[in-house]
């Protein structure tokens, strides 16, 4: 929100007052803090400011101005910068580009949506408990595809998806799990795994 110089002197006004006495000030309090010799100048400082929703007023008690906490700006993340390639195996130089990234990029035009994921049974896919799978809406998928799959209407799952006879396996990719045997008829496809998030922090 775009305030005046003069706007942000009040607001610091305000902040500075009211955190050492405990208290707001007055109008007079203000105007003999900026040097304003006019309430009304201060009375339209303080209206445009509640106006802009950075003071609120409460008019059933005294010296009732105070400043709204403001929200750190955080920049939009449509597009992340994308500075360069890292080796995760024999070191290689670092060299800055001017590319940047987006969702949109791995997405393209397709329709995909995100799922939470829970449980280890992909963890030799590098999938855990925790990562966000991205999962591009679909009612087939290839053999071995990682997919979402709907086992009898009402059990969802992650799993590599093979075909055997009349008979539909999801296969786990953790050697302590077997993998779910049901009819073709019993299963259906609601997506294929595109690619996996992880947030470490």
């Amino acid at each position: 929100m775009a305030i005046t110089r003069r706007q942000k002197e009040v607001i610091d006004f305000l902040s500075n007052f009211t955190s050492k006495n405990g208290y707001s000030p007055s109008y007079e309090e203000i105007a003999a803090g900026l040097g304003l010799n006019s309430l009304a100048t201060v009375h339209k400082h303080v209206t445009n400011l509640q106006t802009k929703g950075l003071l609120q007023r409460s008019h059933n008690r005294s010296r009732s101005i105070d400043v709204i906490p403001q929200r750190p700006f955080r920049r939009p993340v449509d597009r992340l910068p994308l500075l360069g390639r890292i080796a995760a195996g024999k070191p290689v130089e670092a060299i800055e580009t001017a590319e940047t990234i987006s969702l949109a990029d791995i997405i393209g035009t397709r329709e995909v949506y995100a799922l939470e994921v829970r449980g280890d049974s992909m963890r030799d896919e590098h999938i855990v408990s925790g990562d966000y799978v991205l999962v591009e809406r679909a009612q087939t998928a290839h053999e071995g595809e990682i997919v979402v799959a709907l086992v009898d209407g009402r059990d969802a799952t992650l799993k590599r998806f093979y075909r055997e006879e009349n008979f539909i396996r999801l296969q786990p990719s953790n050697a302590e799990m077997e993998p779910i045997y049901a009819p073709a008829s019993a299963v259906s496809i609601q997506g294929k795994v595109l690619g996996m998030l992880r947030k470490y922090a």
